[in-house]
């Protein structure tokens, strides 16, 4: 179905812009796209800028979020999206583990709410209000379900209204009415400009802090300075405990059960507690893995239960479960230390002026602390009859809004509103800290973000929205197909932009990503088009965020996608998510129910796109080929695919025969044209394959993306042909990095420049740094694919670079079975050819060389491991060994340069005396 260009449009009104209201409104903006549901969204909030509330506006550097970043991400279902929009923006080798600023977090919202906004503009309508709502009325005969009254005297009306307000601010009401009056108390340190008297230079008078929570220590590093003492008083006088340095996952508690007394958890707890310490050495992991119980757990105690809570555990419970970043830690140690934070369990139950500018503020036990000024930390209010915000006032004033359970918070039904009556009839959601008494734990991100997509659904679902909905769509009698007679779940223009992404692909030509993207920009809620950028990204190395493709091509396909495009995405999942054999078997079994996709056939044979299955070289692709056939009716693709599994068997006269006739019927077919590549270099018929690549690539294989790689090709028939100048010349003008960016130039240009080194065809400075600063940093020491990972560590190999290799070799032990099987002893074989151990290597060489068809590519590009090999053994004084290897490899294929080699080999003088591999490879 599409939309239509004038239709009617529901509306929602989120009120606040902190975090909550960002987290709603992008989830709103991007189901509605996805959904084809014309909406409009009201943004209201007096801030100057959305995402940064009270949590994140502060520009401290040293105030940092308390959660690590890989557990920050705006969605449920990408938990890296936070991670990878840092690395995009500046901060390269930031981790999902590191604790980064919170001013940088806001930043991070805004941008992710605008970049929402723009991708849905034309379905959702953003209008942005800075201003405060102060009240709301229902059913006042405007059509909407309510009226938003604002500070400024207007009002707006809308069918949804979401209460993203944030927590109330503290209530002070408990202190001494003398300190609150004087103007050396602080009741809000967040609110502009609070701190700015106590912060500025010159300015050492004592502080007192109300509280020993998160905010008292971060108002504590705020105020921090030489001659002045920071004093923080509390109930329990506890500050909060560290996260660890080093980051270990969470160990869920089996034992919890809901239902169970309260004396009974907190049995289960102190024993998962005690278990988890002997087992790891710290009760961190135990506690974070209490995170998934708690909602569940609270909601089944009974009231004097959650009251005995409060009373009794919640401020351990605190301290431990909501701890500090170790580098704010140990900030706040030095502070305690020095004398410049000291600590007090007490209650403030006095104060009197000592003079206009100075205050003795009494205990409980009565004692007296001295300070200039006095800061209430206490955190957000917990009752929602103390909130100050006119909006709640007037809610609960018209029965709209009801506390919630002990008087914390509001009373919801899933976050929409229940009125006194018990109904929930209003059009109202809340998520976040108004949900304190039922959720107990709702005011961190991953919480928050669970309920915006849940707080979305429910708007969304409203009887005006979903008229709207109805009213705005056309019904489309046919569905487009992708090509090769597949219909997808989209409209006509979306569908040829994926044709065309797809045709790309298939012809090895530039453009498929820019295709696949258009395809998404069309229609955002397109599963297949999603699914087919993370695929490219993922496989072909295209500039494309893999995980947030995959997850959108997931959210997609829950909405709106038939069972074979639901298997499609489930496949591309795999294939980027799973291990390898659970990637091959979701491949097998998507083509065994849907032999006619050919984007996921190109996936499926390891060619110069894709790697293929992992097993290929065992007959998988070959066989998988061969059963499709019929699906494809002869098409120059798969006869294109079909070349190359016959070359792959060796099969070279029936291989250069089904190129050659898919070249006449698609002259673009870079499929066809790699494979002929393959035919020429393994008959040893170097002049001619050289010939027709160059021809191809200046004629119908101008627009050829991965061009390195058939130059590549071309460079191969010139170590052959023994013409070093040749290859030099070719990898100046078409393979340095000038010319060849990415991964590319670690799998051509960096495993050429190897091989032109080890056969003596490079002389003098090899520039491989210059290609490894060609390739992200990630690319090297943490690759995603085994393939990737074999060229990384043949780069770090030829620049020398020990370490390097060691900090790969970690990676592929901890990576998929492959990675950890071929790559990481191949990082140790490499490791004895830097450090010149030669019987070493070559021995290891020889027991990995059977095993390097499982990390995909073709057997010209193992070679570089063969050749290593070579020069091992000759530098090792195997000569005999080397000599065996280099007459296998004649009786192969012809090849004047390996010829040479041999020839010197069998006239050495001394054949079992070593022999230099620089004078074998320059001999003639």
């Amino acid at each position: 179905m599409t939309p239509s260009t004038s239709a009617p449009r529901g509306s929602v009104a989120v009120v606040g812009l902190g975090a909550a209201g960002t987290l709603v409104a992008i989830q709103l903006c991007e189901t509605a796209v996805r959904r084809r549901i014309p909406l409009e969204v009201l943004l209201i909030d007096p801030a100057p800028e959305a995402g940064r509330g009270r949590a994140y506006a502060s520009r401290d550097p040293r105030h940092l979020l308390n959660v690590r970043a890989g557990d920050m991400s705006c969605y449920p279902d990408d938990p890296g999206h936070f991670v990878r929009w840092l690395c995009r923006h500046g901060e390269p080798t930031v981790t999902a583990a590191d604790f980064v600023s919170r001013y940088r977090y806001g930043a991070y919202l805004a941008d992710t709410l605008g970049q929402s906004i723009i991708a849905a503009h034309g379905t959702v309508k953003v209008r942005r209000l800075r201003t405060r709502v102060t009240g709301c009325r229902f059913g006042g005969g405007t059509g909407a379900a309510a009226r938003l009254e604002m500070a400024d005297g207007t009002a707006v009306d809308a069918d949804g209204v979401v209460l993203a307000n944030g927590p109330t601010s503290p209530s002070s009401a408990r202190l001494p009415t003398a300190l609150r009056k004087s103007d050396r108390f602080i009741a809000d340190p967040w609110a502009p400009g609070a701190l700015d008297a106590l912060a500025a230079p010159g300015c050492t008078d004592d502080v007192l802090l109300v509280g020993t929570g998160l905010t008292a220590v971060d108002v504590a590093l705020r105020l921090e300075r030489p001659g002045r003492t920071v004093h923080a008083v509390s109930r329990n006088g506890l500050l909060p405990r560290a996260h660890m340095v080093t980051h270990l996952l969470p160990e869920a508690c089996g034992d919890l059960r809901p239902g169970q007394p309260l004396p009974v958890v907190r049995a289960v707890v102190r024993r998962h507690l005690s278990r988890v310490l002997r087992a790891q050495g710290d009760w961190r992991p135990a506690m974070d893995g209490l995170r998934r119980h708690t909602a569940e757990l609270w909601a089944s105690l009974s009231l004097d239960e959650r009251v005995e809570f409060l009373e009794q555990d919640a401020a351990l419970w605190n301290v431990h479960r909501h701890r500090m970043p170790p580098v704010t830690a140990e900030a706040v140690a030095r502070m305690r230390r020095t004398r410049r934070l000291r600590t007090r369990r007490g209650e403030v139950v006095g104060a009197r002026a000592l003079t206009p500018d100075r205050w003795a503020v009494v205990l409980g036990d009565g004692h007296e602390l001295g300070a200039g000024w006095v800061v209430d930390c206490t955190g957000p209010g917990l009752l929602l009859t103390d909130s100050p915000d006119p909006l709640w006032r007037n809610l609960q004033g018209h029965g709209v809004a009801v506390p919630g359970p002990l008087g914390m918070g509001v009373s919801t039904v899933d976050g929409r509103l229940r009125d006194r009556s018990g109904s929930t009839r209003h059009p109202v959601w809340t998520l976040g800290a108004p949900r304190r008494g039922e959720l107990w734990e709702t005011t961190a991100i991953p919480e928050i973000r669970v309920q915006a997509a849940a707080v979305a659904e429910g708007v969304l679902a409203l009887p005006a929205v979903r008229r709207a909905a109805a009213a705005s769509v056309r019904r489309v009698i046919r569905r487009p197909s992708d090509g090769g007679g597949l219909a997808l779940s989209t409209h006509s223009a979306a569908a040829a932009a994926y044709r065309s992404g797809t045709d790309r692909v298939l012809k090895v030509q530039a453009g498929a990503e820019r295709a696949f993207r258009r395809a998404t920009a069309l229609d955002p809620g397109f599963a297949a088009g999603h699914a087919a950028l993370a695929l490219i990204g993922y496989e072909s190395g295209a500039d494309v965020d893999i995980h947030r493709a995959l997850a959108d091509a997931r959210r997609c396909a829950r909405e709106r996608a038939d069972e074979r495009e639901r298997a499609f995405v489930e496949m591309v999942a795999r294939r980027v998510r799973g291990t390898a054999a659970e990637a091959d078997e979701a491949l097998l079994r998507y083509l065994g129910e849907y032999p006619g996709d050919r984007l996921a056939l190109a996936a499926a044979v390891p060619t110069i796109s894709f790697a293929g299955l992992h097993d290929a070289h065992g007959g998988a692709a070959v066989r998988l080929v061969e059963q499709t056939a019929p699906a494809h009716r002869g098409h120059w693709f798969h006869t294109s695919l079909l070349a190359f599994v016959r070359q792959e068997e060796g099969s070279y006269d029936e291989a250069g025969a089904l190129a050659e006739q898919a070249l006449a019927a698609e002259p673009h077919s870079g499929h066809a044209m790699h494979a002929l590549a393959h035919v020429y270099y393994e008959r040893g018929d170097h002049r001619t394959g050289r010939a027709r690549l160059d021809e191809w690539l200046g004629s119908h294989g101008r627009g050829v993306t991965h061009r390195a790689h058939f130059s590549w090709h071309a460079a191969l028939h010139e170590l052959a042909l023994d013409d070093a100048v040749a290859v030099r010349r070719r990898w100046t003008a078409q393979l340095a990095p000038a010319k060849v960016k990415g991964v590319r130039a670690l799998v051509d240009s960096g495993s050429l420049l190897w091989r032109a080194w080890l056969t003596g065809s490079w002389q003098g400075r090899m520039p491989i740094a210059d290609v490894m600063n060609a390739v992200a940093a990630d690319a090297l020491e943490h690759p995603v694919t085994a393939f990737t990972a074999l060229h990384a560590a043949v780069a770090l190999t030829a620049a020398g670079d020990l370490p390097g290799l060691r900090r790969l070799q970690c990676h592929a032990l901890d990576a998929d079975p492959v990675q950890r099987e071929v790559i990481a002893p191949l990082c140790e074989a490499f490791g004895h050819v830097v450090e010149g151990t030669w019987a070493e290597a070559a021995g290891q060489l020889e027991h990995i060389l059977p095993k390097l068809p499982t990390v995909g590519g073709s057997a010209a590009q193992h070679e570089v491991v063969e050749e290593t090999l070579l020069y091992a053994l000759v530098s090792a004084g195997r000569c005999d060994d080397a000599r065996a290897r280099l007459q296998e490899r004649l009786d192969r294929r012809f090849s004047p340069y390996d010829r040479r080699r041999l020839t010197a080999l069998t006239t050495s003088p001394e054949p079992d005396e070593p022999v230099s591999p620089a004078s074998w490879s320059l001999v003639g």
